[in-house]
């Protein structure tokens, strides 16, 4: 489970990227279906759209007798779903943060690669861009999660435990306003269900039953590690916001948010944002940053630290309480004006500067 700080990190690693993203100018997108039908009629009509996504990254491993962590490359899977006929594919921004490569898979088989355009790790949330669609496989549609109400029936379409194409049925079971926490996530607008969510099923779509999507799963609560009825999906609305109107840069960093006692024992002055993974490739990886080497046990927490740690974005301290809100209109604000920015890096014990432009 994701922990508060760790997700906090990830809001702030997500507004350090020096990459240009560009959405088509007038994407099509799924059409408003004008019918229900019965679940089984809808689940085959919007499944060829759901797919598995399948990553690969680097990570570090701690080897006996070696000084330092060993770089290996594992696999990972989760869900997604189609929402455009030019090929945008939303899922869960933990899936595909750091990752090295994206591969998409579709049902029957088809195997298509996929970049990520947008990222918001708060929200958990991210979107693909495929390199193509397979032919005959239509989009599903974005609802509008605010006419959603509690009791509502809902199903999830997805991959547990690898399981492809799964359906589970449930309800609405509750609506997480803003600014409430659950397991970590801030300011996301999430929908409680009791439909069964287990390890495989993030970033996978839920569904009202006119077959349009309602929210994207994000994670459990759970005792044993499997489904106790207690699962979390992110509101559609939310994700059109993040994801579309105003959409979230992708880093590929992966971050953990040092503060308090933690940032005295690494030498802060305040706050920082411990390097944890940097996806190869990515403008986190352009800008110089370098994730961490050794492993570590905080409490529960597993830390990856000799990595940078971030002091300020453009003169602003990560520490500052609106740090997210006032870097993230910086950004946005450099990308239009194709201005520069600026990150303060503790480095070796000593502080550095990078910079990197950021185009339109």
């Amino acid at each position: 489970m994701r922990v508060l700080k760790q997700v906090v990190a990830c809001v702030l690693a997500n507004i350090l990227a020096a990459a240009s993203m560009c959405f088509a100018a007038a994407p099509a997108y799924a059409a408003k279906p004008s019918a229900s039908g019965s679940l089984s009629q809808v689940f085959k009509r919007v499944d060829p759209a759901v797919v598995v996504i399948r990553t690969s990254e680097q990570v570090t491993a701690t080897v006996p007798g070696a000084p330092s962590g060993i770089l290996m490359s594992v696999a990972g899977v989760g869900s997604g779903v189609l929402v455009s006929t030019d090929g945008k594919v939303v899922t869960a921004a933990h899936v595909v943060q750091t990752a090295d490569q994206v591969d998409v898979e579709f049902i029957g088989g088809a195997v298509v690669k996929a970049r990520v355009v947008a990222s918001d790790p708060a929200a958990d949330v991210a979107m693909l861009q495929l390199e193509r669609v397979p032919p005959h496989i239509a989009p599903v549609r974005l609802g509008d999660s605010d006419k959603v109400e509690v009791g509502d029936q809902a199903f999830i379409v997805g991959t547990p435990l690898g399981i492809s194409h799964t359906l589970t049925v449930g309800h609405v079971s509750a609506r997480r306003q803003p600014n409430a926490t659950y397991s970590g996530l801030v300011a996301t607008e999430l929908f409680q269900t009791d439909a069964a969510i287990n390890r495989g099923n993030s970033g996978g779509p839920m569904f009202d039953m006119n077959g349009e999507v309602i929210g994207i799963v994000t994670h459990i609560v759970s005792v044993s590690g499997g489904s106790e009825g207690l699962g979390f999906v992110v509101t559609s609305n939310m994700a059109r916001r993040l994801l579309l109107e105003e959409p979230s840069i992708w880093s590929g960093l992966d971050g953990y948010l040092l503060t308090g006692e933690l940032a005295h024992v690494f030498n802060l002055p305040a706050a920082g944002l411990l390097v944890q993974r940097v996806a190869r490739g990515s403008p986190a990886a352009r800008l110089g940053l370098r994730g961490g080497l050794y492993r570590i046990a905080v409490g529960d927490e597993q830390l990856l630290i000799g990595g940078d740690v971030i002091i300020a974005v453009d003169g602003i301290p990560l520490a500052e309480p609106d740090a997210y809100q006032r870097i993230r209109r910086r950004l946005m604000d450099a990308r239009a004006s194709d201005g520069v920015i600026h990150l303060s890096v503790m480095r070796d014990g000593e502080l550095n500067e990078l910079a990197a432009g950021i185009g339109p």
